[in-house]
């Protein structure tokens, strides 16, 4: 392996072992229930999505108006 992907793997599985160990410690330090941080975990990815779509569709209506107000000035 590469060292940018190596490093790249590293940065992963550093990631994901302290989200992991961030649930453990809300689940069992501050009582939150497991049901709860689905909850709060399907919410997050919800909203991730939703600010992604809409940044697609700014983008697309960007370059859209863009193609458009081109198109009308050489005629």
């Amino acid at each position: 392996m590469k060292k940018p992907a190596w490093r790249q793997a590293r940065t992963f599985l550093i990631a994901t072992f302290w989200v992991v160990a961030l649930g453990w410690i809300a689940i069992r330090q501050f009582g939150i229930s497991p049901r709860e941080l689905l909850d709060l975990l399907l919410a997050t990815f919800v909203v991730v999505l939703v600010v992604i779509v809409l940044a697609g569709a700014a983008t697309l209506l960007w370059v859209g108006l863009r193609k458009f107000l081109r198109g009308r000035k050489r005629q």
